[in-house]
């Protein structure tokens, strides 16, 4: 981050105190969390389960330079630097867009339902072929981490790439607005976090609020195949925007597709003599690459620079990661998050692989379907095939559906489900994993496999 003088954060936030001699100190970080307080640090004091500002003295001890403060004045501490604000997270808000106007990057702003951290690593890649880029680090991507994430920024930061989450309407808009990226991609509608929304057309309008900040001049990139989009996109008529996917009719699409265990080849129409690889499986993985690479086209990056780059991305942790298992067994983590558009999409891709050993999958709930849970657990049954995936372990209250929908196809002692009893499920994995065998695990993160993972990966 380039050092900022308090009296200079003071202005950008309107901060009401007067800082005096205090306001020629600058700091160079800022962080809410006092575990991340290094000296020369800003600490934001917010108000959540706990108050932050509760915190100030342990801020202070770390090395904090100076706080943001929200409580009556005469309650900050009379020998440290404040700058009184009403709401801290709005002041931090404030900071962070007055920080990008200062450095003045390009700006990506990248949300959907799905493959949204997969598209920012691959989009990183293709644009650090020729710019100094700096991105969202893990699930910064919300009201809070998406403008610590613009603070983090170097100074001499050329394009910022910022992921963009949400749970609830509005969210992504306010994002948005901070940002004012100016180019906006969605990777996907799904139905992540439908519980909230009701249907799949109020998440596509949800995810449309990327636009709110979106410069008059920006571009949107959306996938064409995604008729609800198609629908968004003539409410807002005019815009700029290009579309990536499958189809002859998109502005950058596929024309052959090969996957391997652990990367997909394959060739597009932006150049159609280069063959494009990236070390992933799974055509919706090629999707997202075909967004980062029009990412790169409108940025002018070589295609050639951004084909050679996307071969060697790196995926962030527990994105479909290959990691040896147990009994010289490989697993695909991908346990981070799930949605049914998401856990479909991998098992076919999974399903379609051709290994030696056998294909083991390990469910766990998709969380935050709300009336839709049955329904959408059940959908899942039309892409887990005896015939490709041997066995199946499922975990979790709502995995009963699916196992209810499996017994039909599935034999017993192959089918295997697990309410609430990790423990077991664990056992049975260690009972029946064997040499060669291949393990799909994928679930929301709240339901907790990571530790399945932990318990059969392999160990020194």
């Amino acid at each position: 981050m380039k050092a900022l003088t308090l009296n200079e954060i003071a202005k950008a936030v309107q901060g009401k105190n007067e800082l005096g001699d205090w306001g020629t100190l600058s700091v160079s970080k800022v962080a809410f969390d006092t575990r991340k307080i290094e000296v020369g640090s800003l600490f934001v004091p917010l108000q959540g389960n706990a108050d932050g500002h509760d915190y100030l003295a342990d801020a202070m001890k770390s090395g904090a330079t100076a706080s943001f403060w929200s409580r009556p004045l005469a309650e900050a501490p009379k020998d440290f630097p404040v700058i009184q604000v009403e709401d801290t997270l709005q002041a931090l808000q404030d900071l962070a867009s007055y920080y990008l106007a200062l450095i003045q990057p390009k700006v990506v702003g990248i949300t959907g339902s799905n493959g949204k951290t997969t598209t920012k690593d691959m989009t990183e890649a293709v644009v650090s072929a020729k710019y100094k880029v700096h991105k969202t680090q893990g699930n910064f991507n919300n009201q809070i981490g998406l403008p610590i994430t613009i603070l983090e920024m170097p100074e001499d930061t050329e394009v910022a790439i910022l992921e963009m989450g949400m749970n609830h309407p509005g969210e992504i808009a306010e994002l948005s607005l901070i940002a004012k990226p100016d180019i906006a991609v969605i990777t996907m509608i799904g139905e992540a976090h439908i519980e909230y929304f009701g249907s799949r057309e109020k998440i596509a309008q949800t995810k449309m609020e990327i636009v709110k900040g979106l410069k008059p001049e920006g571009v949107l990139i959306i996938p064409g195949e995604e008729p609800l989009l198609q629908a968004e996109i003539q409410k807002i008529m005019p815009i700029n925007y290009c579309t990536f996917g499958q189809s002859p009719l998109n502005d950058i699409h596929v024309l052959t597709t090969e996957t391997q265990m652990k990367e997909t080849h394959f060739t597009m129409n932006l150049a159609p003599e280069l063959s494009c690889k990236i070390p992933v499986i799974g055509q919706y993985n090629v999707n997202n690459a075909l967004a980062a690479l029009m990412v790169g086209k409108q940025l002018a990056v070589p295609v050639t620079d951004a084909v050679e780059k996307l071969a060697t991305f790196g995926l962030t942790k527990s994105r479909t990661e290959w990691i040896p298992g147990m009994n010289d067994s490989q697993i695909l983590n991908d346990a981070y998050n799930a949605n049914p558009t998401a856990m479909n999409a991998v098992l076919d891709s999974f399903s379609a692989l051709e290994l030696n050993g056998r294909k083991l999958v390990v469910l766990g709930d998709m969380l935050e379907l709300g009336e839709l849970s049955t329904s959408l657990h059940e959908s899942v049954a039309a892409h887990l095939n005896p015939e490709h995936i041997s066995e199946v372990f499922l975990f979790g209250p709502e995995m009963e559906k699916l196992s209810n929908k499996l017994t039909s196809c599935y034999a017993p002692e192959k089918l295997h489900y697990y309410s609430t009893d990790k423990a077991a499920l664990i056992e049975a994995l260690k009972a029946t994993i064997k040499k060669e065998d291949q393990i799909l695990v994928k679930a929301s993160n709240g339901t907790g496999l990571g530790e399945v993972i932990e318990a059969i990966k392999q160990t020194d």
